[in-house]
């Protein structure tokens, strides 16, 4: 199956004593590192949600911190070695770019939230991942051309669509080839517009206006989910219809959405944080590919832009909010 800076989330974690005679000797609290994933994101409270479901409670057998770091391989491998050095247990990796960082920094077991893992090269299969990294694909390159297909349902003369993407990110680069096939299908032109995230956000998002476009897909791509109230400002400004790659932008006022539920996600991520912390391998523990993906309309940007959405859209819609 996603900046002002990319987010360095270290979770430190207690478990619930299990073994009799465990107030007698005092408990190591295990570790968990984060990599690019922000306890503040979605993804970050659902994570919290399910730790919680688990057993974990703040303030009595689990801490979380979170610290920031850059978004550069460099910066990334630094940030891992920093947590191998700390001791942490196993490390959580928000991108892809992060998975391959600690996996090639580190010996530590990683939970992963990743588009393609095979692809990726983390894992042999979705069964059996044999390495040391389990967790869940996203599979956004699959979805790129299906928002495309989405967006032009809406957007029905648009000629000319903006794809925005961040090429520091190779998943990105896998979106945009989809994106590209599927325009071909469609008859549209598409362009790229590449955010060299997270420094660059404003400067591309200033040539938006200029871009001659019509319409905006915004690729999966986690600086983007931290900058979403700037991104749907920019698009808003520009007055152009624009679909986003998860349900959780909609809390910045976008028209359209479909991908997955970030806080569920979390949810999953916890579970394979808990097991591994338990003693299970990563490469036992089958990847999770998600299956369940979201549409959501807003009819008051619709209003706003002046867009008729079809009945069509709104019956194949999760949900519509008016």
């Amino acid at each position: 199956m996603i900046l002002h800076s990319l987010i360095l989330g270290t979770l430190i974690v207690a478990a619930p004593p299990t073994a009799a005679g465990a107030a007698d000797q005092p408990l190591r609290i295990p570790r968990v590192g984060g990599l690019m994933l922000s306890l503040d994101s979605p993804t970050g409270e659902g994570l919290r949600d399910g730790l919680r479901e688990l057993g974990y409670i703040e303030g009595k057998n689990i801490v979380l911190d979170s610290r920031a770091t850059g978004a550069t391989d460099e910066e990334l491998r630094a940030a891992a070695i920093d947590l191998a050095r700390s001791k942490a247990d196993l490390i959580l990796a928000g991108s892809t770019l992060a998975t391959r960082a600690a996996l090639e920094a580190t010996t530590l077991p990683i939970v992963f939230l990743v588009g393609d893992p095979i692809a990726s090269g983390f894992a042999v299969s979705l069964a059996r991942p044999g390495g040391r990294a389990t967790g869940v694909s996203m599979l956004t390159t699959e979805l790129a051309g299906k928002r495309l297909e989405l967006l032009r349902v809406v957007a029905q003369k648009a000629g000319r669509i903006v794809f925005m993407m961040n090429s520091a990110n190779p998943t990105n680069a896998w979106q945009l080839k989809e994106a590209q096939e599927a325009a071909r299908t469609l008859g549209v032109q598409l362009t790229s517009l590449d955010v060299q995230a997270p420094g660059g956000i404003d400067a591309a998002l200033s040539r938006l206006p200029r871009s001659r476009a019509s319409g905006v897909v915004v690729a999966a791509e986690i600086v983007f989910l931290v900058n979403r109230v700037k991104i749907s400002q920019a698009v808003r400004k520009a007055k152009l219809p624009a679909i986003f790659p998860a349900t959780e932008y909609h809390d910045a006022g976008v028209l359209l959405t479909y991908g997955p539920n970030l806080k569920n996600v979390g949810h999953v991520l916890a579970n394979y944080v808990d097991r591994v912390l338990k003693g299970s391998k990563p490469a036992d523990l089958p990847i999770e590919q998600l299956s369940k993906f979201e549409l959501v309309v807003d009819l008051r940007e619709a209003r706003q832009l002046g867009i008729e959405v079809p009945d069509t859209l709104l019956l194949r819609a999760d949900k519509v909010i008016r």
